[in-house]
């Protein structure tokens, strides 16, 4: 009998041992075809200082604010500190989205439509924008 109640349990356990190998596939198929959506931006010239400063905290919060609202966004950084003087451009979004039809929604939900209209162009002179799959 000590037997049949030890064996009993397999049928449990056994789906508990696999669990972490299941997660981790999961995790890896996720991964798989995601994609990368790059965007560096100039700040119009007159920006100096102060005013600068401000507005690229403002574009940095209304950008990285997206992220939970917007379905398919896996992550989203601005860069805005530690710049080094040898670079030619004030700013970088850095995205991570599920697919490239989670990069087409985000284009133009209405969110990032917002944030783009109301904290982005009205300030910058330059995009350059890089799009690849990882």
């Amino acid at each position: 009998m000590q037997n049949g109640i030890k064996y009993s349990f397999y049928p449990f356990i056994f789906p508990l041992a696999l669990a972490p190998i299941t997660k981790f596939l999961y995790l890896c198929t996720k991964f798989i075809d995601m994609v990368k959506h790059i965007i560096l931006w100039t700040l119009n010239e007159s920006l100096q200082g102060q005013e600068k400063r401000q507005v690229l905290e403002e574009i940095k919060s209304g950008l990285e604010g997206l992220q939970g609202v917007i379905p398919g966004l896996v992550d989203i950084r601005v860069q805005i500190d530690h710049i080094i003087d040898t670079s030619n451009c004030d700013l970088m979004l850095d995205c991570t989205l599920e697919s490239e039809e989670a990069l087409r929604a985000y284009a133009v939900h209405p969110a990032h439509v917002a944030v783009a209209n109301s904290k982005v162009r009205p300030f910058t002179i330059q995009r350059v924008c890089l799009d690849f799959e990882v």
